[in-house]
């Protein structure tokens, strides 16, 4: 049996976590002693490494409950079921790069466009770009629309010659 605080030194991760597991319902102790310490059985190290692998790979709380669900009636429950948990966050994890990979390009590009000079940002091209978008929103009232920041390809040669945008 371990107390908490030898749990979670083997676990490598701070005692607290396993009380916001066991708050969350992903992990209890198997008994408390008589002075009301936790103790925890090889069966909860186990169930422990478990959520947090699952957790190291973005599973959320909800998903990993479930996946200990599957995992203690495993009997009831398909490989597919748990391939399309997986699969459902694959997909998911995609559409975040996606996302990421937008804002890497966006912010290349106005990086790209600005001289970043020491001179005034009376004139600098990327608060013209994100003033320029914030602009079309308003714009455009009422919708659901997110800002799409492009820098036109003016504004980068202004930069290069060192012109007003900056």
């Amino acid at each position: 049996m371990y107390r908490i605080g030898e749990l979670a030194k083997q676990c490598q991760v701070k005692a607290d976590t396993l009380r916001f597991y066991e708050k969350h319902g992903l992990l209890a102790p198997s008994v408390r002693s008589d002075a009301g310490y936790r103790l925890y059985s090889n069966m909860d190290a186990a169930r422990l490494r478990f959520i947090l692998r699952a957790k190291a790979v973005g599973f959320s709380l909800n998903e990993i409950a479930e996946l200990l669900s599957i995992e203690l009636d495993k009997a009831n429950w398909a490989c597919a079921d748990v391939k399309g948990m997986v699969d459902t966050k694959l997909v998911q994890v995609q559409l975040k790069l996606a996302e990421l990979e937008h804002f890497r390009d966006s912010l290349q590009s106005l990086s790209e466009a600005c001289c970043g000079g020491p001179e005034s940002a009376e004139h600098c091209s990327i608060l013209e770009a994100l003033e320029s978008s914030s602009q079309a929103v308003r714009r455009e009232a009422g919708t659901a629309c997110e800002p799409q920041i492009q820098v036109h390809a003016n504004n980068k040669a202004q930069a290069k010659l060192g012109r007003q945008s900056c």
